[in-house]
């Protein structure tokens, strides 16, 4: 961890979680001398981290908090965590949508943060189970609304049952996906990892998922670093099924290089956690 005063608040709390994660916990006193930074900054971050259900705060420290894999947030509070990350995801992930192309997006906040990107993107047709993401293209449709766009996207929603993340999932959605093909699949993930590969706390919506990568001719995995080392109740997909992880720059160097043993592509948008452009 690089000594700098400057880092902004988001990347401090990054580089934080990321130590946390690694050592199973850490104190105060380590993380003012590592980040260059007043004990009662260090405080501030762990309370802004614990606040977000990530780390636990102990005397002296934080330790991380060990989510049941059955655990499932529901969409307003994953929407308000990783907000940078998720816009520097999404605007990357969004130049990779080719106009004309045929589309789908699953249920997700990064993946509602990309919809809104997509929305200058012509003659796109997408399919989504993420009632979010639908509502974003419905309403740039809509004569007079606040930007709305008269060309913006032909969007099929999938039928099905409604999870907390606002997707729609089931025998319904499944049978709808399982009937189309999409150019590529631009999928939000609970969790990936070498172990797991995609994984979800969510038994029907994992079936969905497997749908939609079964229906993909490319995959494109949208998720912030967070994600990785996060493993679900229930695994969809493989590794090898993925063409692309698109991330932030909050990932740490150990795990940028294990991703690059395993993964084909990696694109690691906005800027790194010593303030550097991330693009790889």
């Amino acid at each position: 961890m690089s000594e700098n005063q400057n880092l902004l608040a988001e990347q401090r709390r990054a580089l934080i979680l990321d130590e946390v994660r690694r050592r199973g916990g850490v104190r105060v006193n380590e993380l003012t001398r590592k980040l260059n930074v007043s004990d009662m900054t260090v405080r501030r971050d762990l309370d802004a981290l614990a606040r977000q259900g990530v780390v636990e705060k102990v005397h002296g420290g934080a330790v991380p908090v060990v989510e049941a894999s059955t655990h499932e947030p529901g969409f307003e509070a994953k929407s308000a965590l990783e907000l940078t990350a998720k816009e520097d995801i999404a605007r990357a992930a969004a130049a990779m949508a080719v106009p004309g192309s045929a589309i789908a997006l699953s249920g997700g906040t990064t993946t509602y943060a990309l919809a809104q990107h997509l929305l200058d993107v012509p003659d796109l047709t997408v399919v989504t189970n993420s009632v979010r993401v639908a509502d974003v293209f419905h309403a740039a449709q809509r004569p007079g609304s606040p930007g709305s766009r008269p060309g913006a996207a032909t969007v099929v929603l999938t039928g099905g049952v409604r999870t907390p993340s606002d997707s729609l999932v089931g025998p319904v959605a499944d049978r709808a996906i399982a009937s189309l093909h999409f150019d590529v699949l631009f999928l939000g993930v609970h969790g990936i990892s070498v172990e797991g590969g995609l994984s979800t706390p969510n038994l029907a919506e994992a079936e969905t998922n497997r749908r939609f990568v079964q229906s993909a001719r490319r995959v494109v995995v949208v998720a912030d670093h967070t994600k990785w080392g996060t493993v679900g109740l229930s695994s969809f997909a493989t590794l090898d099924q993925v063409h692309t992880f698109v991330t932030d720059g909050g990932l740490s160097g150990g795990a940028r290089e294990e991703i690059e043993e395993h993964l084909p592509g990696l694109v690691v948008a906005g800027r790194s956690v010593d303030g550097e452009p991330a693009q790889g």
